[in-house]
């Protein structure tokens, strides 16, 4: 007699020992199921562990065989949108950090590279805050940026950074909403690291699951797992116990807003219940509704950001003596 497949079987992980990216520990506990509620690339569900030693969340088993599907060609980082209010204050606050920053770098003639940074909006906006910058770096594997970038004043390398020749060093380096996107985060981080000038700067932007939103739409696919892109994801300790095993030093950190998340968690409930609809053909990022919840919770973040955690940080790092 064939036995009977207990339907409680797919609810359990598909890999029964995953193993951190970070520290490489295998004592890590199931956290979430989330399925892709933006771009509906696919139906599948992926699941999220969190280590226990490190306190990092991952993605296991990563997708990394399918970057085709899972980044369809109407992915947001590919487009060319136009400015919304969110955009603006995005645009704002980025602006106001990169010229701090900035002032903490010595020099006549400095240079940046911006690591996944597409056609080099945020290189403009570092070369409009300081006249310092003369030479500028884009290091991305989207062949449509490419000339926009160019045109632009950018050099631009078609690669992933660890394939990227460190023939010089950068005084500024951007790793901006990169680096939860990548298999070995330590190795990004070792690898910007080694081509930052003794006196550098590097900066980070990623999201934080330590935040409110985070927590309530922990099971209900947060729009932060950004699922299944974001493959690993840190809170503001663990980052700085990742970037010291990079042999980085943090210099400081600070919480900014997370509007992006909350949009995509509620839209999501509203989707659900009927109210709105989305699609693979006119997925949830392109909704007339998302810059007004962005827009709302982007208020919302700023207002708390003094006194709660919110779920993006940006973190400001140095070479560290290991480097």
């Amino acid at each position: 007699m064939t036995p009977v497949a207990d339907p409680r079987d797919v609810l359990k992980p598909a890999l029964a020992s995953p193993v951190c990216p970070v520290c490489k520990s295998a004592e890590v506990q199931h956290w979430a199921r989330a399925k892709d509620v933006e771009y509906y690339t696919s139906a599948d569900w992926f699941d999220y562990f969190r280590c226990e030693p490190c306190d990092v969340l991952f993605l296991s088993p990563l997708p990394a065989d399918r970057l085709s599907e899972i980044y369809p060609s109407n992915y947001y980082a590919y487009a060319q949108s136009g400015r919304s209010f969110v955009q603006r204050v995005k645009s704002w606050l980025d602006q106001r950090g990169l010229r701090r920053i900035l002032r903490e770098i010595a020099g006549d003639r400095l240079s940046a590279l911006d690591i996944g940074g597409g056609t080099g909006e945020i290189l403009n906006q570092v070369r409009a805050v300081d006249s310092r910058v003369r030479f500028t770096q884009v290091v991305d594997l989207d062949p449509k940026a490419e000339q926009i970038a160019l045109s632009r004043g950018h050099a631009y390398a078609r690669s992933r950074i660890e394939d990227f020749p460190a023939d010089r060093s950068f005084d500024l380096i951007l790793l901006l909403n990169l680096i939860e996107h990548v298999e070995d985060p330590i190795s990004v981080l070792r690898k910007a690291g080694s081509m930052l000038a003794p006196q550098g700067r590097m900066l980070v932007k990623t999201p934080n699951f330590d935040s409110l939103d985070a927590r309530l739409f922990r099971h209900r696919s947060w729009g932060g797992y950004h699922c299944p892109r974001h493959w690993t994801l840190f809170t503001a300790q663990s980052f700085e116990r990742a970037a010291s095993a990079a042999g980085l030093r943090v210099n400081r950190i600070s919480y900014t807003q997370g509007a992006p998340f909350w949009a995509i968690s509620i839209f999501e409930l509203l989707r659900k219940a009927g109210w709105v609809k989305a699609s693979a053909d006119a997925p949830a990022p392109f909704h007339p509704l998302i810059p007004v919840l962005q827009g709302v919770f982007a208020f919302l973040d700023l207002a708390r950001t003094p006194f709660s955690h919110t779920s993006q940080i940006f973190v400001e790092l140095s070479r560290g003596p290991g480097l």
